[in-house]
This record gives C-alpha cells, sequence and structure tokens, in this order.
C-alpha cells in the first residue's frame, strides 16, 4: 500500500494524472473494502489538484448518497436525474460543467463552487453505481483531459462493487 503521494507541484494537468494514476493503482492493489478504496481516492485527488471538493456518491434506494470525500460541508442525497451528479448518473455519462450557474437545476452545495465535473462509477456488470464529483472555484477549471483521466480513476474503482 502506498502511503505517500508523489506528485510535482509544477507540472501540467496530464503529468499530475500521469503521475497519479500508477500510484492510484497501487494503492487500490489488494484493496477490498470500497469505502476504504474511495476515502484514499478522494484524499489523492484533493492533495494533487486542491480543488474545492473531491469526493463519491453511491446509489443507494434510488437515490445517491454521499460517500466519502475531501472538501467543505455537501449534499447528502441527490435525487436521480437531478443536478449535475443525478445527470451523470441518470446518462451514464461523464458532464463537464465549466459554469455551474448556466447548468439548469445545478444543486448549489457550496456557493463557492463555480464548475464541476462528474464521472460515473459504472461496475464491472455495467451499472451505475456511484459517481465522482469534483467542484472548483474556478470557471472553466475542468476539460476533455480532466475527463479522460478521471474516467480512467473511475475504472479502477469498479471491482471494489463487485
Amino acid at each position: 500500500m502506498a502511503e505517500t503521494l508523489t506528485v510535482r507541484p509544477d507540472a501540467d494537468k496530464a503529468e499530475r494524472y500521469q503521475t497519479l494514476i500508477p500510484q492510484a493503482e497501487a494503492l487500490l492493489a489488494g484493496e477490498t473494502d470500497l469505502i476504504a478504496g474511495l476515502a484514499n481516492l478522494a484524499a489523492m485527488l484533493k492533495m494533487s489538484f486542491d480543488w474545492l471538493w473531491a469526493g463519491f456518491y453511491l446509489v443507494k434506494n434510488d437515490q445517491l448518497v454521499l460517500g466519502p470525500f475531501q472538501g467543505p460541508l455537501a449534499c447528502t442525497r441527490i435525487a436521480h436525474g437531478k443536478g449535475v451528479c443525478g445527470s451523470a448518473w441518470a446518462q451514464a455519462k461523464t458532464l463537464v460543467v465549466p459554469d455551474v450557474d448556466a447548468f439548469p437545476g445545478h444543486i448549489a452545495c457550496s456557493s463557492a463552487s463555480r464548475s464541476e465535473i462528474v464521472v460515473p462509477l459504472i461496475d464491472t456488470s455495467g451499472t451505475v453505481t456511484g459517481v465522482l464529483d469534483i467542484d472548483s472555484e474556478q470557471l472553466y477549471a475542468f476539460d476533455s483531459v480532466d475527463a479522460e483521466y478521471l474516467e480512467k480513476l473511475a475504472a479502477l474503482i469498479a471491482p471494489l462493487f463487485d
């Protein structure tokens, strides 16, 4: 198990992800507990990028329920199809929102959030079991580079749902 995280502060976004992914793989190697894995991944993401919020919501009884996260207090439950998280769950696709104020039905869990990316967590049977949610205090903080690498990180989690 990894005990330290190595990320160069001067590295560009793609380089940070390229450094983070093998460390996440090592951290999750042999891990069987979903919550432990999600908690450490949330910490890794927050430490690597210093976003406002990085964490997970898990599907429970037809709603998303707050899971492990790093950042300010968050919404506890989100309905299917509601807000960015519920929409990513319903559509089973990554949503990049450059300006949350322009997203119809955005749920403002934190007034400091300005942009957001949400990646569905899909188990090995193809079912959406939760979402990875990341918020930034900056507009236009996320792009296709984030989507590509965060989807790779989300794929590492799939075996923990089995």
